[in-house]
């Protein structure tokens, strides 16, 4: 009995991994969304807040991977589900494949960047063929686990001669079974895998961005300090940090991709890629930095930004009085919100394409995303960018304020210990202790370290000022770095604060990073030991 439960199992499970397989495949060939990534989009945008909250405090940026296993692993289980349920009655299973097709559709047909019913139809036509042909299959691999004899010797109540003799013969049996699960296994998982790689060959971005020509400057990262373990001054694009909504890097054509500008504006317009190039470029040094990096943590990152201003574009489509945000729009509809003034007191805010010498990496929003100096990137840096409306700050509210974010999102300013390293045991004498600080647009004044042993009051030790990196920008952070000397042997805390361009010195209350980023004095415990 429980041999037959989990071959019943198996089958349904076996026959949904086909119709997944299908729909990716199906997807990919028409330019739809896979159901999978479907799902998990719809529960990215429609999970309460504190959900958000606390997926992102345990995973952080696995949470993504985490999300499509998550959605994988749970359709799976409602195929074994429906083969366990369906080995009673093929109705019940007939209806679970249906259910699960009709579930598929309507998701797709969510997610679709379509909008027109054409596009609905190609959209729900992968989940509901790879339904199809997951039932065929769970048929299949029924009859393949199943004697011939059983029901049909039983109905007609014949002799235990006839019933023995018809016994023996079984259609197939169980290495039949095996070896029709093996073939379905097979074809789901070529399915699956052709489906990636025809999606991903779509549009091939990489030979895009190398076709391009970009006028950037001097990459160098002049007056940058030299110490193992420490933070570039300008960091890779291969190292920066990766934070968004997307689960998978949306893939842009640049003959198609148009950026329109709309809503409270005198001369609405949309430009080509061409068109974004031929306006005047500038280059910026500007540090980004996520809500979501809690203190001492690494979603920050500082980068050369090649780009058109974004006051620039505004004084082309001549913002309407009283249109007081600035919506972007992402190709996938996510959305950032700022304030209008922002764009227009001074500070380099750009339509950026260019990161650090070279076009910008798909992960990193290729072919234009915003920078805006000063504030988070969850109400200002739109990746894959499409749309730019101004709005009143009244009518809309972005992606994450419904979260339960702030709606203004100015960054706070911070410091961080690189080297040495937390819990490490380090050699009495010189210790060298160093970091990174950023705050924003405001730029980095100073920086201070003190270091106390663990069973003594903190105010007792003496702040040490660090030396700091030439100042790239104003809107870029410092490397610091501090030279203890005379360390004895001990256990020890050591603490940093920044104090920024305007004079203010970074609080030393702790506070989460939601709901509008994280306070507090980054700390760590090192050992002082011959």
């Amino acid at each position: 009995m429980r041999a037959r439960m989990i071959r019943d199992g198996l089958s349904g499970l076996i026959a949904v991994a086909l119709a997944l397989g299908i729909a990716e495949l199906i997807a990919a060939l028409t330019g739809a969304v896979a159901p999978i990534i479907a799902m998990g989009g719809l529960l990215i945008d429609n999970a309460p807040g504190w959900i958000t909250h606390l997926v992102i405090d345990a995973l952080g940026t696995k949470d993504k991977p985490a999300l499509i296993l998550f959605v994988t692993v749970a359709t799976l289980a409602a195929g074994a589900g429906i083969g366990i349920v369906g080995r009673s009655s093929d109705r019940r299973a007939q209806i679970g494949f249906i259910a699960l097709g009709v579930v598929g559709a309507i998701v797709a047909t969510i997610d679709t960047p379509a909008s027109t019913t054409q596009g609905s139809l190609v959209a729900a036509f992968g989940p509901i063929i790879g339904a199809t042909l997951g039932w065929q299959a769970y048929r299949l691999l029924r009859l393949a686990a199943t004697p011939e004899a059983a029901a049909s010797v039983e109905a007609a109540n014949v002799s235990e001669a006839t019933r023995a003799q018809s016994m023996t013969r079984r259609v197939p049996g169980r290495r039949a079974f095996l070896g029709f699960a093996t073939v379905t296994a097979g074809a789901s998982a070529a399915a699956f895998v052709g489906g990636r790689k025809i999606a991903g060959s779509s549009v091939d971005v990489d030979a895009q961005r190398e076709a391009l020509s970009l006028n950037a400057g001097d990459q160098s990262a002049k007056g940058a300090l030299d110490l193992d373990g420490l933070s570039p001054l300008i960091t890779p694009n291969k190292d920066f940090y990766r934070i968004d909504t997307s689960l998978v890097t949306p893939r842009i054509d640049l003959a198609k991709w148009r950026l329109k500008v709309s809503g409270m504006v005198e001369r609405p317009f949309e430009m080509t890629f061409d068109e974004l190039l031929g306006m005047p470029s500038r280059e910026e040094v500007i540090t980004l930095t996520c809500v979501s990096n809690e203190v001492g943590d690494d979603l920050v990152g500082n980068a050369r930004w090649l780009g058109v201003s974004l006051a620039d574009v505004l004084k082309k489509a001549g913002v309407r009085p009283g249109a007081t945000q600035i919506v972007g729009r992402s190709v996938d509809d996510f959305t950032v919100g700022f304030p209008t003034e922002v764009a227009l007191d001074g500070r380099p805010a750009l339509i950026a394409y260019g990161m650090n010498g070279e076009a910008l990496p798909g992960p990193h929003g290729f072919p234009a995303r915003l920078v805006v100096p000063g504030l988070y990137g969850y109400v200002s840096a739109t990746k894959w960018l499409t749309e730019i409306e101004l709005t009143t700050w009244e009518a809309f509210d972005a992606y994450w304020v419904p979260r339960g974010w702030s709606k203004t999102g100015p960054i706070k300013t911070q410091s961080r210990i690189d080297v040495p390293r937390d819990g490490r045991t380090v050699k009495p004498g010189r210790v060298a202790i160093a970091g990174v600080a950023w705050a924003g647009d405001r730029g980095i004044k100073q920086v201070e370290v003190r270091a106390y042993a663990r069973d003594t009051p903190p105010d007792a030790a003496t702040w040490m000022t660090g030396t700091l990196s030439e100042a790239l920008s104003g809107n870029a952070w410092r490397q610091w770095v501090v030279e203890w000397q005379g360390a004895q042997p001990g256990d020890y805390v050591v603490e940093v604060r920044a104090t920024d361009g305007k004079g203010e010195t970074q609080t030393n209350k702790r506070q989460r990073s939601d709901p509008d980023g994280a306070t507090g004095w980054h700390q760590i415990d090192i050992r002082v030991k011959a």
